[in-house]
């Protein structure tokens, strides 16, 4: 098989006819064997009645269903599980994403061998309060990846290869990083095509204050597991050895004022009257706490079930 279209959706009854009529006419303009795998995010708008009733129309078009809503990312993985082709293509429900751009998105991972390539909208019909922060989310995650060459991340229009989705897992609200996931995987050709964003035909958007700090604390969590996640002690231990080392040096330091001061017959003040005494032992005790979460955290990896498995490429 060609391709796999893997479209996740809440609440899309009235565009399903017309995404899933123009996918099919674009795929059969190409000539390409493919399969379109919509996941029902817990929809309450008859939204899987439709897609029962495509899928009568279309053998091409499949559907999974969840009892409730988990989101986006978890729509995502287990549509990537699904998947049968050799590419990957994904897109939102709303037709804000143009089926038009699958062929070029094809081309370039089967030709130009790419591990992914994500659409860049360029020109947004989004008002500022959604642009600007996505804006700032893509400029912090551009330097935190090492991926300087995206200028949208979260863009829900993007090509993989098969391997990429069989390798990754994606959870919580990790969509928005699926390429910082990859790459952290191994997947290093990571590419961008500019593609169209078409304003919201039928609908409401599911865009809220929420995803403010949903974001943050999702690039701030992608980043530690990336780095870390094989490795906690490295994290934890060096902030714990910082941390007992600046409260150590601090009450030697007033230790030895103090010892100082009485060999000289001055005047001093007891150390658990300073300030300073307090700043070291909440110093140290930090540093022993981190200390053992760091053990503990070491113990949980060694202990994961999935603690060995590594991206392996190939086996000979």
């Amino acid at each position: 098989m060609d391709i796999s279209v893997v479209v996740p959706l809440y609440d899309e009854v009235e565009s399903l006819p017309e995404l899933t009529s123009w996918i099919s006419r674009v795929m059969d303009e190409n000539r390409f064997t493919y399969e379109v795998i919509l996941v029902d995010d817990g929809s309450t708008d008859g939204s899987w009645e439709m897609i029962r009733k495509l899928n009568e129309g279309n053998p091409f078009i499949k559907g999974i269903k969840f009892r409730r809503n988990y989101g986006k990312s978890a729509a995502l993985n287990m549509g990537f599980e699904a998947t049968q082709g050799d590419v990957v293509i994904t897109m939102d429900a709303d037709l804000q994403d143009s089926p038009d751009e699958i062929p070029e998105l094809y081309r370039r991972i089967a030709e130009e061998k790419y591990d992914l390539v994500s659409g860049w909208k360029a020109k947004r019909h989004d008002p500022l309060s959604k642009t600007i922060p996505t804006k700032i989310y893509n400029a912090a995650t551009r330097r935190m990846s090492g991926i300087h060459n995206l200028h949208d991340f979260n863009c829900g229009l993007k090509a993989y290869r098969k391997a990429v989705v069989k390798n990754i897992e994606v959870y919580g609200e990790m969509h928005r990083y699926i390429p910082v996931i990859a790459k952290w995987a191994g997947f290093i050709k990571i590419g961008e095509q500019i593609v169209e964003h078409r304003p919201r035909k039928y609908g409401k958007t599911k865009f809220g204050i929420s995803r403010f700090i949903n974001g943050l604390l999702d690039l701030m969590s992608i980043f530690f597991v990336g780095k870390f996640g094989k490795r906690p002690m490295h994290f934890f231990g060096t902030m714990g050895t910082l941390s007992f080392l600046a409260g150590t040096i601090i009450t030697i330091w007033m230790i030895v004022d103090k010892l100082r001061a009485i060999a000289k017959g001055e005047h001093y003040r007891d150390i658990t009257g300073q300030p300073l005494f307090y700043i070291a032992l909440v110093a140290v005790i930090l540093g022993s706490q981190l200390f053992l979460t760091g053990f503990v955290a070491e113990l949980v990896s060694r202990s994961a079930p999935e603690r060995n498995k590594y991206q392996v490429e190939e086996v000979i």
